[in-house]
């Protein structure tokens, strides 16, 4: 395990053999759905070698069949380091990389952005998701849903009923000389406003998210 922590990474290396699980996915196996109906992630932002930080089993790699254009995706979870350090990832390595759901389970997201851009080669994209504070956590801190947030976020509001809130324009703004913005969205796919209390990833179709789309410059 430990050897595994430090080892440099390479981009195409297939690193470790996938469980389909049954049952309701996590939020990239929620999202796949909407993303092979937008011609862009298939054409534009998975294309190359990729890397999805914090996969875990609810990875890009699972659905690599749908997006023709990447050679390869690697899945780098708690078994290969840091998430927010990428600490044995090189400058540039990547030609893309995604993330769903993770940055909200590390403690320094402005590090943790620096780091996932800095391993994207010039012209390379970043697909992050975050889940969206109003429509997951829905005015509840700490989360109810996922005791491990240690961040929650909004895309843009004056005030936050979240002590920990980060807004996300004000993030992506630390980096605008890093990366260009192409899409910064609410992702309130099949959410029902008018249901009571619950989290909604729970069902089949709920997405309770902001997607972040980054084109490295």
């Amino acid at each position: 395990m430990e050897e595994a922590r430090v080892r440099k990474i390479d981009p195409s290396e297939r690193n470790q053999q996938l469980i389909v699980k049954s049952g309701i996915g996590g939020g990239a196996s929620l999202s796949m759905q909407r993303r092979t109906l937008d011609s862009r992630f298939a054409r534009r932002y998975f294309v190359g070698y990729g890397i999805d930080v914090g996969g875990g089993d609810d990875s890009l790699q699972q659905f690599v069949e749908l997006f023709p254009l990447i050679k390869n995706v690697f899945v780098y979870d708690k078994a290969h380091g840091d998430a927010q350090k990428l600490d044995n990832v090189d400058d540039a390595a990547f030609d893309f990389m995604f993330s769903s759901h993770c940055l909200e389970h590390l403690y320094n997201p402005v590090e943790a952005m620096n780091n996932w851009i800095r391993v994207v080669r010039s012209g390379g994209h970043l697909v992050i998701c975050v889940p969206d504070e109003d429509l997951y956590e829905q005015g509840v801190w700490p989360s109810a849903f996922n005791s491990d947030h240690k961040t929650s976020f909004t895309l843009c509001k004056a005030t936050s009923w979240s002590p920990v809130s980060v807004n996300v324009f004000d993030l992506i703004a630390k980096f605008c000389h890093l990366v260009r913005p192409l899409s910064v969205a609410t992702i309130d796919h099949a959410y029902r406003y008018n249901l009571p209390r619950f989290d909604q990833t729970s069902t089949p179709l709920c997405e309770s998210a902001i997607e972040i789309i980054l084109k490295k410059l």
